[in-house]
This record gives structure tokens, sequence and C-alpha cells, in this order.
């Protein structure tokens, strides 16, 4: 079988996997119009390609936060890897390793914070963090990945609960209490458990603005804030002190309604007038449509569901095939865009179309 564009892998992935494990990849919150949006808002982009630009040498490298990366695309902080291939995250680890690109670990790993950064120890590697209402958790947490060599922290900021994802509402999601959250094993003794290995209403939904000093306080890591889709909540990520700013909603599994990232980014990097790194995930799904988030401002991007796609196909092989098909994609619009480097992408490479 030979898989040539992600839509393949997608495809793959949908045919063999079981059921309610594609549902829970592929849903969305409530209608699902904000997921589909975040696709077919790029197809509302259009390129101003320069021509006779001498593009036989080309550099796809970029750097986020001071580490060099092959190509500006990332992966995304999703959950239970172990639900498409058997190594989950250690898969996703060193595949990010080979493709010498970054790897956001979830706190809903299906492996541990050492576990990961074994895995692929030369990686360049974050990890994403959720607050829960034991506090303790989070410390404990905070201090894990420090430890392990994780290189930033990035605070997902639009889950104070989680969205109505109907069809995992439809299908109980039983299948996700055979994996084990391994970041909170032995972290709790109450058997109420909700379908995502935790306590219910385990998560703190009174983290505000303040907390933000408390999360610095416990590490010395550079912190990224998740979620931010208005000028506003930039304005006041970049007052208080953090690094980056991930433009995204959730892939579409939170607020149904909102705005497809790709649409939010100029806002965002507009207003923070380059004090902060902005980077963005949501949609991507073609080399084009990297060329165009960074076109519109984005440092790099970060694909989610694609890479579940690829570990369904053939594990860390599967994802590598992945990353580059989008790197070789993106070296390709470049070229064609008569892009030799990534400094030579501006927003005078794009446009909205009129159609």
């Amino acid at each position: 079988m030979t898989l040539v564009c992600l839509s393949d892998f997608e495809s793959y992935a949908k045919k063999h996997l079981p059921k309610a494990v594609w549902d829970f990849i592929a849903g969305g919150a409530d209608e699902c119009w904000t997921r589909d949006n975040n696709l077919t808002a790029y197809k509302k982009i259009c390129f101003r390609p320069r021509l006779l630009r001498d593009v036989s040498a080309l550099d796809t490298k970029t750097t986020i936060l001071g580490s060099e990366i092959s190509f500006p695309v990332g992966i995304a902080p999703t959950g239970f890897h172990k639900m498409t291939c058997p190594d989950g995250e250690q898969s996703t680890a060193r595949a990010a390793e080979a493709m010498n690109t970054c790897y956001i670990a979830s706190t809903y790993s299906t492996c541990s914070v050492e576990e990961i950064a074994a895995a692929a120890p030369t990686g360049v590697q974050w990890f994403q963090l959720y607050i829960h209402k034991r506090r303790d958790l989070s410390e404990q947490l905070v201090r894990r990945i420090e430890s392990s060599g994780f290189q930033a922290l990035v605070l997902t900021a639009d889950l104070p609960y989680a969205g109505k994802r109907r069809d995992d509402l439809r299908n109980t999601l039983q299948f996700l209490s055979s994996f084990t959250l391994k970041n909170f094993e032995g972290a709790f003794e109450d058997n109420d458990y909700s379908e995502y290995g935790l306590p219910r209403d385990s998560m703190d939904s009174s983290i505000s603005w303040k907390d933000i000093a408390w999360l610095k306080s416990l590490t010395h890591l550079p912190l990224i804030i998740k979620g931010i889709l208005t000028k506003e909540d930039a304005e006041l990520a970049v007052r208080h002190g953090v690094q980056g700013i991930i433009v995204s909603n959730h892939g579409g599994r939170q607020l149904d309604g909102v705005p497809a990232t790709i649409d939010a980014l100029v806002e965002v990097t507009a207003a923070v007038q380059g004090k902060v790194e902005v980077y963005l995930d949501g949609g991507i799904r073609t080399g084009s449509d990297v060329l165009k988030a960074l076109a519109l401002g984005a440092k790099c991007v970060f694909i989610g569901r694609p890479a579940l796609w690829g570990l369904a196909y053939k594990g860390e092989k599967g994802l590598q095939q992945v990353l580059k098909i989008l790197k070789d994609e993106f070296r390709l619009s470049m070229a064609l865009a008569g892009c030799r480097n990534v400094s030579e992408i501006d927003q005078r490479l794009v446009q909205y179309s009129r159609l």
C-alpha cells in the first residue's frame, strides 16, 4: 500500500481502528463546525508566488525557543497514544527525534514523562500541562518534567471543562479504561473515575491569569500558553511574561463556533508585536497549509490527529512517514512560491480569496 498524502493515512486509520477509538480521535464538540472550519479556512487563502528567484538551494530549518528543528512542523499534545500503537508516546517521541522536530507530550499520556524522555534523549521535547484540583499533583508533575529534561512547559488554557463531544457520549468510551494514565499512576484512591481515567471533575476550573505567577514559580522552564484565539488574551499572555503562545481551539473539541485557528492567527500575531513566539495547531493537512500559516505569522505549526493516523498505520515508522510527507510538501511549496528559506516567508505571500 502506497500512502502519498495525509488523507491516505486518515482513510487507513478510519478503516483499521475500532469505531469508538476512531470517533474519539476524529470527533469535535457539538456540531463539529469549528473542527471542520479549521480545515476549510485554508481553502480561502491563496498564494501570491514570486518567480525567477533561484530556488535551487532550499533550507526548511527554523528555531523555536532557541532549539533548531529541521522544518516548522511539530507534534501537538494528544492523549492516549497506546490506543493507536503498542509503544504509545514512546513511538511518537522517537519519530519526532528521527525527523529532528518538536514533540509536545500530553499530561494524559499512556507513557510516563520519564519513559517519553528516555525514548528520545536528544529530541526537542516540550510538555503540555493541565492543572488539576489537587495542585500538589500538578506541582509534582512539573518537577518531574524539569528533571526529565523537557525544554518547555505548555499550559492548556481552554479546558476548564471538557466540551460536549456527542460521539464520545454515545460510545461511553469504555475502551479508555484499559489504558493507564502513567503520569498519575497510584495517585488516586477514589474509585469514582471518569472515562478519562481520573476522578470526575478533577480539572481545576478556577485557574486564572493570577495562577501564571504560581506556575512560573515552580520551574525555570519557558512557559507557553495553548488555546489563545483573541488579541486581548494574547496581550495578557505577554503581560504575564510567557515565552510563547499556541493559537489553538483544541482541534474543535471545546467551544464550537470559535474561529478557525488560521483565521485567529493574524489577530494574535499583531497583538504580541514579536514579543513572544506564536505557534498554531488545527487543520494542518498539507505542506502548503504550513506555508500559509507561516506567511500569516506562525513560527511553527503542530499536528494532532495526523500524528495519530501515522501511529495507527505503522507506529513510529508511520508517523515518520507523515512528517516526511509534510516536510517534502512544505519544501516543494516553498520552492514554487519563490521562498528559499523560512525567513523569506511573510504576509505578502498570501491573500484571501474573493470567491
